[in-house]
């Protein structure tokens, strides 16, 4: 079986980035977006971003932020991604990745396969898709609402771009999961968390090593 990489979203602290780089975390996902649980600032994100050791890549995701937003971010914090999480087009994807010089994953909410048409629009702007259940219309957060999706939808299917599972994935669905859909890459938050923000270690080495029987 190919390696599977696992994305570790909303780490708030230097005990969250030592315990997902000792469990085998590819990825680690630090949010700008005010509202949510998970909130980091630039400055806060910037000493976790140090503390994580080489060959764990740091993501920032970002909710429909402007150049502004983003120029602290970038300005601040030693990032190998963005996550744009938001309701940018491909256009503005686009922008983004030329102006920062920074791989761009974009999330894209599924619910049905009308969903799946837009996929193909930005799969030629971004270096990577993240494919997420689309929140419930009155939902405060685009994301980490722990909530899954038909994971048929994309069973088997294969886009220009490397994908991202994500949406109410746990330790204890996450091999099914793989399994169903052909994902390489998975992407958890709230599903290893104690409490929204918390992140729980134990849930966390769970996660991972599920991921990668």
């Amino acid at each position: 079986m190919a390696e599977i990489r696992a994305k570790i979203c909303g780490l708030r602290s230097l005990a969250d980035i030592a315990v997902a780089a000792a469990a085998g975390a590819a990825y680690a996902g630090f949010v700008f977006f005010p509202k949510s649980p998970r909130y980091l600032t630039p400055d806060a994100a910037r000493e976790l971003a140090l503390a994580a050791p080489v060959g764990l890549a740091k993501v920032a995701l970002t909710v429909d932020a402007d150049d502004a937003e983003l120029d602290a971010i970038v300005e601040t914090v030693p990032l190998d991604m963005l996550q744009l999480h938001g309701h940018e087009s491909p256009d503005r994807v686009a922008e983004i990745r030329t102006r920062y010089g920074l791989p761009v994953m974009k999330a894209l909410g599924v619910a049905d396969e009308g969903d799946l048409a837009a996929i193909l629009d930005y799969s030629t702007v971004a270096d990577q898709l993240l494919i997420d259940a689309r929140p419930p219309r009155n939902a405060v957060l685009p994301g980490g609402n722990g909530l899954s999706f038909d994971w048929r939808l994309v069973a088997g299917r294969r886009w220009l771009r490397p994908w991202m599972l994500a949406g109410g994935l746990t330790p204890e669905n996450v091999a099914e999961a793989i399994l169903l859909t052909g994902a390489r890459q998975v992407d958890v938050s709230s599903g290893v968390e104690s409490t929204p923000g918390v992140k729980d270690p134990a849930r966390i080495r769970a996660f991972i090593a599920a991921a990668c029987i």
